[in-house]
This record gives structure tokens, C-alpha cells and sequence, in this order.
């Protein structure tokens, strides 16, 4: 299992900033995206995804600065997700220098032509990111009159040409985790929920592919070095 670490951008920069001696007093905090995306690879990531704040609510990624200057400072696969709500939106994530794109749901869901026009773009490095709650998905303002489950939800994508997808708050039911990773064909990646490195083992267990690590690198609840060797 790969252990992702997460950099959020907003305006160019990290949203939060990276202070890896914070508790030696020693090196210096930074902002810059780059510089904390070198540090992480330098520390064993395999990969680095990054989440554009900003996009969403532009519809397009926008802090394209911060994602070439990503790519030109580590040779890893870069993963991007906000504001890519589309094909366009994907040329324009893999120009600035991504390798991976990650479609919201409501693209996955609701625009089947999109999603595909996507999937012949993209291929197997699409992903979607999917909230794994049930009652966020029963939330969801659906088009449709019965909602999916995340099951049959995810089953559509699958048909549709998906191959990867972002589960959000997935690792506290970790029987349906297991069963979700031996029922389909395809990279499961889970973010959001890990506070505890122990918690790795049992997620690794349980099929997942890979992990994506935000805040709890930065505050340093979670040594990265650590977590690399503890999913292994």
C-alpha cells in the first residue's frame, strides 16, 4: 500500500505551512508547494496529490503556478484534484504538469457524457473522488429517483471505463472497506479520517492501494518515514 501525502493550494501556496523541525526549533517553515512536495518524495512518497482550493468554485484548476512548479520539482506521479470538472479541465490539469486527474462526484454521477469523454482522455489515470458515507450520498441532490448506494454507485463507474477512485471517510468501517476492495477491478485510495499510523496496517489489510495523508503531516501526528515502513 502507497502512502500519499496531500498538499492543499490556494493562491499558489500551501494552505498549510510545513515546518518539519517545529519541534527542535531547527530548518525553516515554508509555504511553497514545491519545496514540501520535494521533502515529501525525498522521504520515501511514491506520489504526491494536490487538492486546487481554488478550483471548485471557478470551475477549472487555478492555481496552475503552484502545479507546474510540483512537477518540475519531483519526478513522481502528481495527482490533482478541485476543478477538474471535465475533459477541458483535464488537458489543462495534465498541461500544467499532472499526471492523474480526480473527477468530483457530481461529474461521475450526473454527466455520463461528460465521465466518458473523460475516461477516452484520461484512462486509467482518472480517478473519482467518491464521499463514502451514507448519508452524505443520501444527501445528494440525485437526478435519479431511488439514490445509489455507494456500491452500485460505484459499479456504474466501473462499467463506464473507471479504474481509480478517492474514497473520503472510508476507513472507519473497515468490514464494508473490504469488501468494496475484493468487489471490484480497480485502485482504491482512501483519504480523510487518519489520525493514527496504526491504523495503516489494517487499512493495507483490507486491500486499500493507497492512502492520502493531508493535515496530519503537517502538524506532525504522522511522521511520513513512518508511515511509508508501517504500509509496507
Amino acid at each position: 500500500m502507497q502512502v500519499i501525502p496531500s498538499i492543499d493550494l490556494t493562491r499558489d501556496r500551501s494552505r498549510l505551512v510545513w515546518w518539519p523541525g517545529a519541534g527542535s526549533g531547527s530548518g525553516t517553515p515554508t509555504d511553497r508547494p514545491e519545496r514540501i512536495a520535494r521533502a515529501f518524495v525525498e522521504m520515501g512518497a511514491p506520489a504526491v496529490h494536490l487538492v486546487d482550493m481554488d478550483g471548485p468554485g471557478q470551475g477549472r484548476p487555478v492555481n496552475l503556478t503552484a502545479i507546474s512548479a510540483v512537477s518540475r520539482a519531483v519526478a513522481v506521479p502528481l495527482q490533482l484534484a478541485g476543478g477538474v470538472d471535465g475533459p477541458e479541465q483535464v488537458e489543462l490539469a495534465f498541461a500544467a504538469g499532472a499526471t492523474r486527474a480526480v473527477l468530483p462526484m457530481w461529474v461521475a454521477a450526473e454527466g455520463p457524457e461528460r465521465l466518458a469523454a473523460c475516461v477516452r482522455l484520461a484512462g486509467d489515470w482518472l480517478a473519482v473522488g467518491l464521499d463514502a458515507r451514507p448519508d452524505r450520498l443520501a444527501e445528494y441532490p440525485w437526478k435519479r429517483f431511488i439514490p445509489p448506494t455507494l456500491e452500485e454507485l460505484m459499479a456504474e463507474l466501473l462499467t463506464a471505463g473507471v479504474r481509480r477512485f478517492v474514497l473520503s471517510h472510508a476507513s472507519a468501517d473497515l468490514d464494508r472497506l473490504q469488501a468494496i476492495t475484493a468487489g471490484v477491478d480497480a485502485d482504491i485510495l482512501v483519504a480523510g479520517g487518519i489520525t493514527s499510523i496504526d491504523t495503516l496496517g489494517r487499512l493495507r489489510d483490507a486491500g486499500v492501494s493507497a492512502v492520502l495523508l493531508g493535515e496530519v503531516l503537517f502538524t506532525g501526528a504522522i511522521d511520513l518515514t513512518a508511515a511509508v515502513r508501517a504500509a509496507a
